[in-house]
């Protein structure tokens, strides 16, 4: 089945509040099992509201409108919901003694007239209680269409929703949607599609939608099944095949892991700690491994070291490197990598240095190149790098790259331990 989304508002369209009940309830009704297409926005204007109502109607099997019941004039939702539909309001009874038990419990009592508004309901709809609020959800059933009338404030609509709406489309229904996320690093967006582009030609059920982020890939895997052991029987395949393709690039299939997660839990279970020495990213990448619960047991110090003389002093970088070849260079990459480690003491070191932007690039050096070291148990690697956005979009694609270098020399190392080998 379809489903459609109106909210309705000027301030969201003026874009005094952001929409937030849109992404809910598009996350929401996907699990269940209903395929969306279409999405609008519409002011307080009845005229509008109409037109955008009898569309979402005429190409959707179920419309859940949010906002516009509230007690004032130009809350709208309710009353031309139920002109499209041919349905006369009247006083429900029920919903009067709720609005006055809130007013008694919440409001000392004090009901404004224009409050009662909100107890005139469409013949025939279901009237859903609101326990947070005044305004009652509404169902509207007729030839095949449903309209769904939730309040606005979303501290009314997810409850309300969560409570009586879900199992109701549930019954409508009955397949739900169930997901895996598989998170790969190291590759690029179009590589990584290139590598699936057979599966995804062939899919059916499963589905594989690709996501870009900064410097990562995500691959929700989507099946739909009557409930999730049966969903677990057709995500398990494809799933193992994308693991056959991208082996170790995928660092977790869960959908909160994160990329420095997985590496703290790498740390962890290797008994080993990690430093950082960042320049241009100025503690951003110390910031994204401590924002981990849990990593005060690998991370215990850091270093910013954007002056020179703060790479000579803190991390032992020799004045002759910086001379000949430059605080952006492979060779106070490495030094810097190496000099965390001694100085905290630490297994592991990631080093950041380069040319972050607007200003300072030269035709040698221009903006956007950075080295990123990485030194585990006294290897160190450097890898050059050379970005293309702005100050801000540069220093996210370098810490990216940092974790995903980090990630990748813990995980030689792991296999260096496990074959014997000294690293």
């Amino acid at each position: 089945m379809t489903v459609e989304f109106i909210s309705v508002g000027t301030e969201i369209l003026l874009g005094n509040i952001v929409n937030t009940n849109a992404a809910y309830l598009s996350e929401r009704c996907a699990a269940l099992g209903l395929s969306c297409y279409h999405q609008s926005v519409v002011g307080d204007n009845e005229e509008r509201l109409m037109e955008t109502v009898r569309l979402g109607l005429s190409r959707s099997d179920i419309l859940i409108l949010s906002g516009g019941l509230g007690p004032t004039k130009d809350d709208l939702t309710k009353e031309v919901t139920a002109k499209v539909f041919g349905r006369e309001l009247y006083e429900d009874e029920h919903t009067k003694e709720r609005i006055k038990e809130y007013f008694r419990r919440v409001r000392s009592g004090q009901v404004t007239p224009n409050n009662w508004k909100q107890a005139m309901v469409p013949e025939g709809a279901k009237v859903i209680d609101n326990h947070n609020g005044t305004a009652p959800g509404l169902i509207i059933e007729a030839d095949g269409k449903t309209a769904i009338l939730l309040p606005g404030p979303p501290n009314e609509l997810m409850p309300m929703f969560e409570r009586d709406i879900a199992p109701y489309l549930n019954q409508l229904e009955p397949e739900g949607i169930y997901s895996k996320m598989v998170k790969i690093c190291g590759i690029g967006e179009s590589k990584a599609e290139t590598m699936i582009a057979d599966l995804m030609d062939a899919q059916t059920n499963p589905t594989i939608a690709p996501y870009a982020k900064t410097g990562e890939v995500h691959l929700r895997v989507t099946a739909k099944a009557a409930d999730e052991e049966k969903a677990k029987e057709l995500l398990s395949p494809v799933v193992d095949e994308l693991y056959q393709r991208f082996g170790d690039k995928i660092y977790t299939t869960e959908e909160d892991v994160t990329l420095e997660a997985s590496i703290v839990e790498l740390l962890d279970g290797q008994g080993m700690t990690v430093t950082t020495a960042e320049s241009c990213t100025g503690g951003l990448l110390a910031g994204r491994i401590m924002n981990v619960p849990g990593a005060s047991g690998v991370y215990r110090e850091g270093y910013i070291t954007y002056a020179n003389d703060a790479k000579e002093r803190l991390l032992g970088v020799k004045r002759e490197t910086l001379m000949e070849h430059g605080a952006v260079s492979c060779q106070t990459a490495c030094e810097m990598a190496r000099g965390a480690a001694k100085a905290a003491g630490a297994d592991a070191a990631v080093s950041v240095t380069g040319i972050a932007g607007p200003g300072g690039g030269t035709e040698e050096k221009p903006v956007g190149l950075v080295y990123v070291g990485c030194n585990v148990k006294g290897h160190v690697r450097v890898e050059e790098f050379h970005f293309t956005g702005n100050r801000d979009k540069n220093r996210e694609y370098t810490v990216a790259r940092a974790l995903t270098l980090l990630r990748e020399e813990l995980l030689k190392n792991c296999k260096d331990l496990q074959n014997g080998d000294q690293p």
